[in-house]
């Protein structure tokens, strides 16, 4: 907006030191999740101390903003009890018993392919969430156990891109009408799956072949309720999307009906038992990862002044001015979602072009929606996925920057490549 057009270095350089004190943690010995909670505070005490001659804008703007905001960390508090409700009673390890496989490079292309097809009927959130607290029981702490999980990451963004509930983005873009439903998928299903499979191929000589799986381990105790709670917990994650379809509500108010689902029945099963105070939910409250939380909170914040100070929308200037060829702008779009939300910079997108300029279902828009999906997997802080992942295994940027961000680069422009590919054959 032109009234902050003064101090939009300001804020940028801000953003920018923010960013490499994240990035470089484990140098500075200084927690990410307090730099991301300052820096979001500070961005918009700036906008606010500064003002606008339209005096309700930065108000307007920030309760918009922390409405969408919100909606997210619900959506991630009620996926994170669910799924650490079924980790508490072991209820993974019902499934993990059913994985057998003799080589690291045999289950790296199981729980990819798993991963990207969970992802695309759920979401790429939950679907790391489930995914990763599986790995978890199978594999001991290790570097292998990471790079899992970083393939995970990749396999989640990717599965998500292709349909209009398994991206935030792609769901944007249904909505405005950008894209349709049976169109996206049928255009970006092979794309997506070419990502995945160009990143696991680049993943897999990383392996040693001394992997360690715990896959019939008797040390794991299912809990004798193991097994139901995980269907429940599985049931309520797979009926968020269909809820959203039947309601029209926003997904974290399925998230929450699921949490509630859940919380009654292991109540229900554990209330006449006195040795089972340790498996009800007050107990799952204290393992939840609320650092992880509010770093997640303090990104979404500290982007939202990005864009409500007009940085996200001269970025998209920029790169209009710059870049001739506008499907060159679409895979740009997604390059930056490696380092910033993806989200802002789809909504930019869609307010600089029109549907009169570019037609529902045109390259640029499916492109959009594949390059902002995918591309969030070249960082770890570039998609939920990633921030998620870096949660639960206490995984470092640099670490995901040396092991990870090549073989997604690998798979995103493979996918492009393969995009381009279909369009010249069909």
């Amino acid at each position: 907006m032109e009234c902050f057009s003064s101090i939009v270095y300001v804020l940028e350089i801000l953003f920018a030191l923010g960013y490499i004190a994240i990035s470089f943690e484990h140098v500075i010995r200084q927690d990410k999740s307090a730099v991301a909670l300052g820096l979001a505070v500070i961005l918009w005490s700036i906008i606010f101390i500064h003002g606008c001659p339209d005096a309700a804008y930065p108000m307007n703007a920030f309760n918009e903003h922390l409405d969408s905001t919100a909606q997210i960390i619900f959506f991630l508090l009620g996926a994170l009890c669910i799924v650490e409700t079924i980790n508490i009673h072991n209820g993974f390890a019902s499934i993990s018993k059913f994985l057998h496989v003799k080589t690291s490079t045999a289950f790296l292309w199981l729980i990819g392919l798993s991963t990207f097809f969970l992802s695309a009927v759920l979401d790429n959130l939950t679907t790391t969430i489930v995914m990763v607290s599986l790995m978890s029981q199978i594999i001991p702490k290790s570097e292998e156990r990471l790079l899992y999980g970083g393939a995970i990451v990749i396999a989640a963004n990717a599965g998500g891109a292709w349909t209009p509930i398994g991206d935030v983005t792609t769901t944007m873009l249904w909505i405005g009408e950008q894209i349709s439903a049976g169109q996206i998928m049928a255009s970006l299903f092979l794309p997506s799956l070419a990502c995945l499979v160009f990143s696991l191929l680049a993943i897999a000589p990383r392996f040693s072949k001394n992997v360690q799986f715990n896959m019939n381990s008797k040390s794991i105790e299912v809990h004798p309720q193991g097994t139901s709670v995980l269907c429940v917990g599985v049931a309520a994650l797979i009926f968020v999307p269909i809820y959203k379809i039947l309601t029209g509500l926003p997904p974290f108010m399925g998230i929450l009906l699921g949490l509630s689902a859940i919380w009654l029945y292991t109540d229900l099963i554990h209330n006449k038992a006195s040795n089972s105070a340790h498996l009800k939910m007050f107990e799952v409250f204290k393992r939840i990862d609320l650092a992880s939380i509010f770093f997640f909170l303090g990104i979404l914040l500290s982007v939202a002044a990005l864009e409500t100070s007009g940085v996200l929308k001269n970025i998209a200037t920029w790169l209009d001015a710059h870049l001739s060829n506008i499907e060159v702008i679409a895979v740009a779009i997604g390059l930056a979602s490696a380092v910033v939300d993806n989200v802002p910079l789809v909504a930019a997108s869609m307010g600089m072009y029109s549907l009169e300029s570019h037609p529902q279902n045109s390259p640029f828009w499916e492109l959009v929606a594949y390059c902002a999906g995918t591309g969030g997997s070249i960082l770890i802080i570039g998609s939920a996925a990633g921030v998620v992942f870096m949660g639960l295994e206490r995984v470092n940027f640099i670490w995901y920057l040396r092991k990870i961000s090549l073989p997604a680069l690998v798979g995103y422009f493979g996918g492009i490549g393969v995009y381009y590919l279909q369009r010249l054959v069909f």
